[in-house]
């Protein structure tokens, strides 16, 4: 890694959370430089058709933890 590139990654973790939550996005979204509009509307469609689904009671949530735990056990 590059001297430069340390020093910045030392004063980026110096920031308060919510200023490297906002530095950590923008840098993710200088990288998703071929981002596909039709998927990215496909995806806001999709998630807010499930959103509507738990609303309604049509869905049940399962709490992450119980999902983790799960998948860590199929994974062994």
């Amino acid at each position: 890694m590059a001297a430069d590139v340390k020093e910045l990654e030392e004063q980026a973790l110096k920031l308060p959370e919510k200023d490297r939550a906002t530095l950590a996005e923008q840098l993710i979204r200088s990288l998703d430089s071929n981002i596909d509009p039709d998927v990215e509307e496909a995806w806001l469609e999709e998630a807010e058709r499930r959103y509507k689904a738990y609303l309604n009671g049509d869905v049940e949530a399962i709490d992450a933890e119980d999902v983790f735990r799960k998948a860590r056990s199929e994974i062994k």
